[in-house]
């Protein structure tokens, strides 16, 4: 062996981590602990209470504060087209935000056209995803046709490790309750897990021509043309289909009272329901579509009332509300503007991937919540469910996906501060106790203190694989 060789091995014994985080409180799904943490080639190598500094190429203090996976937003709608327009973050801006935010692997949403197969769809959107995206992604696909050959081509996109599919019981693209339950059948038999937006597409429209019909136009009928029991009806039928079938259901996006009790009792029976919601229905009510700016807030299913949000929360305590995520799709305030005299002219979408975890970790801060239990619901939770197995928690062999969070940090939203291209935000003048100080994807710094020092297409495809 030459000298060369054994000097390079010299300096790997000594040297052999790029960075170590230190002195923070590690927070997982079920426990907070005092450790460092030792990151190689992106990968958490070590966690343990003390790490030798002279071991590493960098050191990060983390002294009073806390160490936390990377948050995981399952749902996005990134460059979405609306009605003539689309939202206005891209997937570099909307990842930007993301990381910015401490989230650090988004999925976005796929819509399938007719004829398409469900691999194909998903490498149309790669190519405007792939080289822009900021942290690591992956996508759900939404579909719309499954005539002739196309209902396996849902097995061949599970091989390709995007296992994961949306029906809509909405919109003029949505499935009908026979494609719905073809869809399920499937996923049954090759492991693949179905999403749905669940509302009334009947009752929606039936509404809707009423409210039109006596001139009844502003932003509040946007709310009243689906109200609780739109959404929760088809939560229920939704679900009923789903045991019938025996297969697994995923129900996005759960903004209800009567919807969550009926995942409560499925879940109670033994059945592999899960239930998503965002943190616009935990903050907000329908009393938004009354405001000037009501507008602004209008996104599908819309806020509801006082009761289905504090449900909302005690569903997160008791475990029956599995993740959060954003349903991130905002759109300009001109476009907004659109629908001032016909709410049916707004375009559906807010923004919210950067607000989603301080928002949550805040509320943990505040004493709402066990930090563990926001871990759990925007990290690990997302990771399991969806089959990203080197994401969602702080574990050696797992991505170093990492988030610094400061406690004593007062922070209030305005849209200045945020890393959107929207030009306005409805989180705005919200104030919350503690936020991130850095994150880091893969072990790269991609925002610090308030800026994103990232790259755009730093991030990767994440393939997944449901067990």
């Amino acid at each position: 062996m030459s000298a060369g060789a054994i000097n390079r091995q010299h300096i790997r014994r000594l040297v052999y981590m790029d960075m170590i985080i230190k002195n923070g409180t590690v927070v997982t799904a079920s426990d907070m602990f005092k450790a460092d943490i030792g990151i190689e080639n992106g990968k958490i190598v070590e966690i343990s209470g003390k790490i030798d500094e002279s071991l590493a190429k960098h050191v990060v203090d983390a002294e009073g504060k806390l160490i936390l996976p990377g948050a995981i937003d399952a749902h996005t709608h990134l460059a979405m087209p609306f009605g003539g327009t689309i939202s206005s973050d891209d997937y570099y801006a909307g990842t930007r935000a993301a990381a910015c935010g401490g989230t650090t692997t988004v999925f976005d949403f796929v819509l399938q056209d007719f004829g398409e197969t469900m691999v194909d769809a998903v490498k149309r959107r790669d190519k405007l995803c792939a080289g822009a995206a900021a942290v690591d992604y992956s996508y759900h696909v939404a579909v719309k046709d499954v005539s002739g050959e196309l209902l396996d081509s849902i097995e061949d996109c599970v091989k390709f490790g995007v296992p994961s599919f949306k029906v809509f019981m909405v919109y003029d693209f949505g499935v009908t309750d026979g494609v719905f339950y073809k869809v399920l059948k499937k996923a049954k038999e090759c492991g693949a897990l179905i999403g749905v937006h669940a509302e009334n597409n009947e009752i929606i429209n039936t509404l809707t021509s009423e409210f039109l019909a006596e001139g009844k136009t502003s932003a509040w009928y946007h709310y009243m043309s689906r109200p609780e029991f739109v959404e929760a009806e088809a939560d229920t039928r939704a679900i009923q289909w789903a045991k019938a079938v025996g297969t697994k259901l995923y129900i996005v996006h759960l903004a209800n009272k009567d919807g969550l009790a009926a995942v409560t009792k499925a879940k109670d029976e033994g059945y592999e329901i899960y239930a998503e919601t965002c943190p616009q229905y935990l903050e907000f009510t329908c009393d938004v579509y009354k405001r000037e700016d009501g507008r602004n807030f209008v996104c599908s299913p819309p806020m509801k009332g006082e009761e289905s949000r504090q449900a909302l929360w005690e569903g997160i305590k008791r475990g029956d509300i599995d993740t959060i995520a954003t349903d991130h799709c905002p759109f300009q305030s001109y476009e907004k503007d659109w629908g001032k005299d016909d709410f049916t002219k707004i375009p559906n979408g807010c923004a919210g991937i950067e607000n989603m975890y301080p928002y949550m970790l805040s509320a943990a801060n505040e004493g709402k919540l066990p930090f563990t239990k926001v871990v759990e619901i925007c990290s690990t939770n997302p990771a399991k469910i969806f089959g990203c197995k080197e994401k969602g928690s702080l574990a050696i062999g797992k991505d170093a996906d990492i988030v610094i969070y400061d406690k004593n940090i007062d922070f209030t939203i305005t849209n200045d501060k945020m890393h959107s291209d929207c030009d306005h935000t409805i989180w705005e003048g919200i104030k919350l106790k503690g936020y991130p100080v850095q994150t880091y994807s893969r072990g790269r710094l991609v925002y610090d203190n308030g800026k994103f020092v990232g790259e755009k297409g730093w991030g990767s495809f994440v393939k997944c694989k449901i067990d």
